[in-house]
């Protein structure tokens, strides 16, 4: 009787045994497909810029003691073509794979301005770099950027900012690249207005202005409900941008609504949200040096 006992409690020690090894077997066999399902964040950098030359950059409409807002935008360009040169002196050159670019939305009408823009794109690969060409690239990125923010506001022809267009025709054959981490650097005082892009839907509109946010009296500790029940924002647009990530840079809000910042931030973040954007932040326009580990932890950390 006693041989029988042992022999069923060895049996069930072998059955419960076993058991586990198929579960674990099991739960082996669900992570490792998890992980072939799971798409691996490329080391290839595709970085482009979207510059609002709007008249929120004119020294004179918008001076500031600390540093003029154009020089800020100066400054964090700087920024990030450093991470980028940081970036590329770690690849092996086999591995090179890189790209940046600027654009703006309209173009401005000084083919100067444009011919700079050009010179500022470039895409690194394993057959064409060379220690002068990541120079160049540095070099290049700190000092071509001043001059075309010299040239608009010498020009004073500021024609505004189409963003929204920008995003609704241009952002993914621009700035998206399969097998890239795609990064969108938008340079903005978070205002977006456009004469020919200027459409209302509702309460939903293409542009943001501190005269509708005061219109739609979203200017008091309220601003969050009536937005919501209001349903104020930008129009959406159909776009899947899960594969793009978006850092706005220099916003700067009206200081007469206390709840400006929140509002402006709140219509980008919405937005951004509904066109499946998953990595984005949102910053104000802070002095370079305090952006830069901003936008280098930004890029630098998928």
């Amino acid at each position: 009787m006693k041989n029988n006992v042992n022999r069923i409690f060895i049996l069930a020690l072998l059955i419960s045994f076993l058991g586990c090894g198929g579960n674990d077997a099991k739960k082996i066999k669900e992570e490792v497909k998890t992980k072939e399902n799971t798409p691996s964040i490329s080391n290839n950098w595709n970085i482009s810029f979207l510059l609002d030359l709007s008249d929120r950059i004119s020294p004179e409409k918008y001076p500031n003691e600390s540093l003029d807002y154009y020089k800020r935008d100066v400054g964090y360009i700087n920024s990030v073509a450093q991470t980028l040169s940081e970036h590329l002196e770690t690849k092996k050159i086999r591995s090179m794979n890189d790209k940046i670019q600027l654009f703006f939305d309209p173009e401005p009408l000084n083919q100067e301005i444009n011919s700079i823009a050009n010179q500022l794109k470039y895409k690194i690969l394993k057959d064409n770099v060379t220690p002068e060409l990541l120079k160049e690239i540095k070099e290049t990125y700190s000092t071509l950027p001043v001059e075309i923010y010299n040239l608009a506001i010498n020009d004073g022809n500021y024609v505004g900012s189409d963003t929204w267009k920008f995003f609704k025709n241009k952002i993914k054959d621009y700035c998206i690249d399969a097998n890239y981490r795609n990064i969108l650097i938008i340079l903005t005082d978070g205002y977006i207005y456009h004469e020919s892009s200027k459409i209302k839907e509702g309460n939903l509109t293409t542009y943001i202005t501190p005269e509708t946010i005061r219109r739609n009296q979203l200017n008091n500790s309220n601003w969050r409900t009536r937005m919501e029940e209001g349903k104020f924002g930008f129009i959406p647009l159909e776009q899947d941008l899960s594969n793009l990530e978006i850092l706005v840079i220099g916003i700067n809000p009206d200081v007469k609504n206390p709840y400006e910042e929140d509002v402006v931030k709140a219509y980008w973040s919405d937005w951004l949200h509904k066109m499946n954007v998953k990595k984005f932040e949102i910053k104000n326009a802070d002095l370079p040096a305090n952006m830069e580990k901003v936008i280098n932890n930004f890029i630098s950390k998928p």
